[in-house]
């Protein structure tokens, strides 16, 4: 599988790939192009959320895919924090190679053996699984800040699951409208000596970007990014339509708001890469 190349080979380097939320076209467009404009590998994410926005996968699902087979970078399609096992199984069948099966908010052994049974499902059509331990504060209000994910917990629950990934719990928050999040480094650095697989951060907007240098020095490989792209995209829009209140055509503002977005994909790839 490409993935693994993406994210596996990057653990132990210092380095990470960007992995960014994908709601509109828009966003897909402009995440290819500031992978391609950094000349950087990425991955479009396509999160349960984003799903329930449109009523379906697939048109969104099968238009990331075209542009991933065209671009002139490696790019990869993950499915994000799917909690629903058909929502997987669909994604596997349209060819999505990647998934996150998020069960954290269960109890430690329900988490254990949903993700054991969705990874031996995904590993035999081939596709990558990422899992989540230590419930990542503000995701819909169903995780509790201050949460950490243990080591040795970590290190138990990646042998009995069998999962390629983990998203660790480490200080960040999901959709921090500003990026103060202090993450616990000594932490990220324990869980990498003790998983065998790559560590991911979710909530990664609200992180500055020395921060996201240390984390990723400190051993995390697959960084998530959403709310920090949907930031660049708003203003840029807000910002065209402040000049010209009686403007209709949404290309006017989409057009300048998918390349503020670009702009921070390559920013933030180069960022992750250095």
């Amino acid at each position: 599988m490409t993935k693994p190349s993406i994210v596996g080979d990057l653990r132990g380097s210092g380095r990470a790939v960007g992995a960014f939320n994908v709601i509109m076209l828009e966003h897909a467009e402009a995440v290819v192009g500031g992978a391609e404009d950094a000349g950087l590998p990425v991955i479009l994410q396509i999160s349960q959320n984003a799903v329930r926005y449109h009523g379906a996968l697939a048109p969104l699902a099968l238009a990331c895919l075209s542009m991933a087979g065209s671009a002139a970078v490696p790019v990869i399609v993950h499915l994000d924090h799917a909690e629903d096992e058909t929502l997987i199984d669909e994604a596997v069948a349209l060819g999505i190679p990647s998934v996150m099966v998020d069960a954290a908010t269960l109890p430690y052994e329900q988490n254990v053996a949903r993700t054991r049974a969705v990874t031996d499902r995904c590993h035999a059509a081939g596709v990558w699984v990422e899992a989540e331990l230590g419930a990542i504060g503000g995701k819909d209000g169903a995780h509790a800040p201050g949460v950490r994910t243990d080591p040795a917990e970590a290190a138990s629950f990646v042998a009995a699951t069998g999962v390629d990934a983990l998203a660790v719990a480490v200080g960040s928050s999901h959709a921090m409208a500003s990026r103060d999040a202090v993450l616990d480094d000594d932490l990220i650095a324990r869980l990498a000596a003790a998983v065998p697989v790559p560590l991911v951060l979710h909530g990664s907007s609200g992180v500055p970007d020395e921060g996201l240098r240390r984390a990723v020095a400190a051993g995390i490989v697959k960084v998530n990014v959403g709310t920090l792209l949907n930031r660049a995209l708003t203003g840029a829009v807000r910002d065209v339509l402040a000049a010209d209140a009686r403007l209709s055509d949404p290309r006017k503002y989409l057009s300048p708001a998918r390349a503020a977005v670009r702009t921070e994909v390559a920013r933030t790839l180069t960022l992750l890469a250095a």
